[in-house]
């Protein structure tokens, strides 16, 4: 068993090996998306996500602090990335109404059209990389323990 000095609880190898088979079955699935998304469409799986969380958002369009924080960057890697996207046309950034110093990111038509194409690969690869690898009771067991480290 092994325990760090900052703290008393301990954890097995066996449980050490749980963590480190969820870590790397969750790189290896990101890795393969990634790879099949710029195979096919010369789209990374980050702008991916940025797209998929606008077309969810009201008006197609987010804060630029809200869509840091659902596609899990830091601010700057955000700004960063939105600019290249904004250059490539699949998105524009607009200054919030109510409030000078904020900015939205909003989806474009071009945008939506290179989501639409690229979504039957990614959700293809979704269910061949992970959900088409269980039946409905180990997927419903799978979602039921996952949701227990959502805080």
């Amino acid at each position: 068993m092994t325990a760090s000095k900052d703290t008393d609880q301990w954890i097995t190898p066996e449980q050490l090996e749980v963590w480190r088979l969820f870590i790397r079955a969750q790189s290896r699935v990101m890795r393969r998306l990634e790879a099949d998304l710029l195979a096919v469409h010369d789209l990374p799986l980050a702008w991916y996500d940025v797209l998929v969380r606008l077309l969810e958002a009201d008006g197609r369009r987010l804060r630029m602090s809200e869509l840091a924080e659902r596609v899990m960057l830091s601010p700057s890697g955000l700004t960063r990335l939105v600019d290249r996207m904004v250059e490539e046309g699949l998105l524009e950034r607009t200054q919030a109404e109510r409030d000078g110093r904020g900015f939205y990111a909003v989806l474009t038509d071009a945008g939506y059209e290179r989501l639409r194409e690229a979504s039957g690969t990614h959700l293809r690869g979704v269910h061949d990389y992970v959900v088409g690898r269980f039946d409905d009771a180990e997927l419903a067991t799978l979602t039921e323990l996952l949701r227990r480290i959502e805080p």
